[in-house]
């Protein structure tokens, strides 16, 4: 009775262990963050107290009051994107042209670092309408681009190739996926790191690598902004710097898009979907089951399967009926012709 109770509900237990598999890894994941950073938080704590007991022993005529707003005020600066480091430099950093394009780009794809937001009223106002036109724009025309460059880059070369040489096709598209996977990995990651690190003279490469990671992946901490701290000894063209940067966040997100596609649409990784998906269609009720029954096109596996209605031409139909006239009835001579 267990075995066909968990013969009848295979799908619903592989997903009620997928979700508690994923909730161990968050768990997993916050207490290797806290192990981590917390002795780091708190020894920059313990530094922070004490150079602001430093400052005030250095400096009797400044109050603790007075700091205290002084601080405030510069963090509240901060998260708005204005830092006290060169407060002198009045050329636009966060809100010229090229600089709102980059932001533009990171609210449409959800990136998001942060670093930079709407001041006024007006401006939050407008950012919620924009997003909420513009992400759902955005992720169609991903889903546009990325379909034709699958064309291209992965259904192409993977039906030349079993043509060709009539390699398998599963075996061959794991091949596929491996192979650009690391070409993206040197492409995306590793090449834009050698770049940043060169740039920007406060980066390691480690940090360099990480902001591309980071950013391709669309989760945007903000922590690491390039340009963001730079003089315009560093960096003499701020705007210029951030477009190249606006260029690769795009291409790059496109690009890990259709890696993810790519590896999504492996067999193993179709049946290994499966698993989890909802019941089987039989247990549904029958208007449901017509219904995905005649949907189920996508996956080549139900095209095995699911049979698929095919209207024959006329001459197809008018041969067809010849055949099985000849097959089933005989030729019988009219009445009256024997003598």
């Amino acid at each position: 009775m267990i075995r066909e109770f968990t013969q009848r509900h295979q799908s619903t237990l592989n997903f009620a262990l997928l979700l508690a598999g994923y909730i161990l890894y968050l768990v997993f994941g916050a207490g290797i963050f806290s192990a981590i950073e917390l002795p780091y938080e708190q020894q920059l704590r313990r530094e922070l107290k004490a150079a602001r007991e430093e400052f005030l022993s250095n400096n009797t005529c400044v109050s603790d009051e007075r700091l205290e707003e002084l601080l405030a005020r510069a963090v509240q600066a901060s998260n708005y994107g204005v830092s006290v480091i060169n407060i002198n430099n009045t050329e636009p950093r966060n809100w010229g042209f090229v600089s709102s394009l980059f932001f533009t780009s990171t609210v449409l794809t959800t990136t998001g670092y942060g670093h930079t937001v709407p001041l006024s009223d007006e401006g939050k106002a407008f950012c919620i309408f924009y997003s909420l036109f513009g992400i759902p724009v955005t992720l169609f025309f991903l889903s546009a681009v990325v379909q034709r460059l699958m064309v291209v880059v992965t259904w192409g070369p993977i039906s030349y190739f079993h043509r060709r040489w009539a390699w398998s096709k599963s075996s061959f598209a794991v091949a596929h996926a491996i192979c650009l996977t690391l070409l993206m990995t040197l492409l995306l990651l590793f090449v834009p790191a050698v770049i940043f690190f060169n740039l920007e003279e406060k980066w390691n490469f480690l940090e360099s690598l990480y902001f591309c990671f980071i950013s391709l992946t669309t989760i945007g901490l903000g922590d690491y902004v390039p340009g963001e701290n730079q003089s315009e000894e560093e960096n003499p063209h701020p705007q210029l710097y951030r477009l190249f940067i606006t260029v690769y966040l795009l291409l790059g997100l496109v690009c890990v898009l259709v890696l993810l596609e790519t590896c999504c649409e492996l067999p193993h990784m179709r049946r290994l979907r499966q698993k989890f998906y909802q019941e089987k269609v039989e247990e549904l009720d029958s208007e449901t089951t017509n219904i995905i029954n005649k949907d189920q096109l996508d996956d080549p596996v139900d095209h095995m399967t699911v049979p698929q209605l095919v209207i024959p031409t006329v001459s197809e139909q008018t041969l067809t009926m010849r055949k099985s006239t000849m097959k089933s009835t005989p030729y019988l001579p009219p009445r009256g012709t024997h003598r």
